[in-house]
């Protein structure tokens, strides 16, 4: 039997000595023994005891998580039946490690979503490959703090490498560069601080009144978000009948308000999938002299997808850009691209200073400089892992799967005569309706069908009405076993049955 990437690693660690020589074959196993002057752990025995048992055991959970199928029935539960069943788990004696992870793997990961699920197709799931959870595993046993180089160098270097096949999708120089964040959330935020101060250091001044930043109706909330922790006025461009930003409706909206730093294009909107006109956009922020940052975090990974880079025209020429390879690039939670077309325009924005952190080398790459942020884990690392595994050409595969059956399943609702297909799609997010449904109908279906674990499809709101929404990022979801269970379960007039 194949043992897993989690089982070589640990059986690793019992051959290696902490400072990496090889072991004796006398080697004492982590923990396992107070008096040896160089076991692992020696000092913290006396506080937390022999810990090596816990630790196997929590390997073994991890293992074994991975090596299995999801359970889509899995759905939250309210507080007070969880604390029923689970108890208090804090308490001054503790509980103990057997029975801390019974009650998590009982009780506390059951109350939780299966994101991974192929049938998983609300909001924007998760579809990481085996590769990325075991390593991420992988990595939290390495506890590595990756904000600077001189204490993550190895990390921060292979985050780095992953980091420029992106800017190689981009067609950015080879000069970019960034780092990986949170999540889509904090990159726009920090892609609009380095915005803005660029802005202020070009002007010379703050505006008298607001500053302004500009996107669509469209635009994800974390821009919105974005603008409110900036203080700064968000101006609502009109969409075209595509729902795409332009190039033409932007030059208006520039001419008619002042003080706009940023400019914020989607590449792939998260509600429908759609990507503006990129190359309109560019054009007049160049004229306007205006920031223009690209929000990526679901769709910018179909740059990788020869059948759509073509969509993306255009991006080449933007300031900033961010990805979320735990949507769509089959990375673990929780992880951001967050890249500069000029980094030193980054680091004048972020870089932070105190007498406790002079003694730190400004020339080398810290990651700490590009994002609002300072402490770090190494989140990078589990998609390096995938990728340098699997190879791009892999991921450009299983990114075009996806679309492909997303159109699949486009086509397919066209033929169910109850399903309305809205719009063809763009990336790989379906809209469409069940005309004679109301909110309640829809609302009925969709939490019917996530109880029995059939299908995860949540309603959305689109041009003022209800309707379902469909998003695929998962190359084992089957397009024929999608169909399937729209046609039989949307014919019933009330959604109920």
């Amino acid at each position: 039997m194949l043992s897993s990437p989690i089982d070589d690693e640990a059986s690793a660690l019992q051959r290696r000595d902490p400072r990496g020589a090889s072991a004796a074959s006398g080697a004492i196993p982590l923990g396992s023994d107070a008096t040896a002057p160089h076991a692992v752990g020696v000092a913290a025995a006396s506080v937390w005891g022999d810990e090596t048992e816990i630790a196997a055991a929590a390997v073994a959970l991890a293992s074994r998580r991975i090596s299995k199928h999801s359970d889509p029935k899995t759905t939250a539960r309210p507080a007070s039946e969880l604390m029923a069943d689970a108890g208090q788990t804090i308490t001054p004696e503790g509980i103990g490690a057997d029975e801390a992870l019974r009650i998590f793997e009982d009780v506390i990961a059951p109350a939780t979503r299966a994101q991974d699920d192929p049938m998983n197709l609300a909001y924007i799931p998760a579809a990481p490959t085996r590769a990325a959870l075991a390593f991420d595993a992988v990595v939290s046993s390495y506890n590595i703090f990756a904000g600077t180089w001189e204490s993550g160098a190895g990390a921060v270097f292979a985050e780095n490498q992953a980091l420029a096949w992106l800017v190689e999708l981009l067609s950015w120089p080879r000069t970019a560069g960034g780092c990986f964040i949170a999540g889509g959330t904090t990159g726009n935020l920090s892609a609009l601080v380095t915005a803005r101060q660029f802005a202020r250091n070009q002007r010379g001044r703050h505006p008298v009144g607001q500053w302004r930043l500009a996107c669509t109706p469209q635009a994800h909330s974390s821009v919105h978000a974005a603008a409110a922790v900036l203080d700064a006025e968000v101006v609502i461009v009109p969409e075209n009948d595509h729902g795409q930003l332009t190039g033409e409706a932007l030059r208006t909206a520039l001419i008619n308000s002042q003080d706009v730093f940023a400019v914020v294009a989607s590449a792939g909107t998260t509600n429908a999938g759609i990507v503006d006109d990129l190359a309109g956009i560019a054009a007049i922020c160049e004229r306007f002299g205006v920031w223009m940052h690209v929000d990526g975090a679901y769709g910018g990974a179909a740059l990788a997808a020869p059948s759509v880079r073509h969509l993306f025209n255009g991006i080449e020429r933007a300031d900033s850009f961010i990805v979320d390879p735990h949507k769509w690039l089959f990375a673990t939670y929780d992880c951001c691209a967050l890249l500069y077309r000029q980094p030193e325009l980054a680091r004048a924005a972020h870089a932070q200073r105190a007498g406790y952190l002079d003694a730190i080398d400004r020339e080398v790459w810290n990651p700490w400089d590009y994002g609002v942020h300072l402490t770090r884990r190494a989140r990078g690392l589990p998609f390096w892992f995938s990728l340098a595994t699997h190879g791009t050409d892999r991921y450009a595969t299983a990114i075009e799967q996806t679309l492909a059956t997303a159109r699949a399943v486009a086509n397919g609702i066209r033929a169910i005569p109850q399903l309305s297909l809205l719009l063809k799609p763009t990336l790989s997010v379906v809209l469409f309706e069940r005309p004679g449904w109301d909110d309640m109908a829809y609302a009925r279906w969709s939490r019917r069908l996530a109880l029995e674990g059939r299908i995860l499809c949540i309603p959305t709101q689109w041009q003022g009405r209800t309707v379902l929404r469909l998003a695929f990022v998962n190359p084992a979801t089957e397009a024929d076993h999608v169909l399937e269970v729209l046609a039989e379960t949307t014919a019933d007039p009330s959604g109920s049955a």
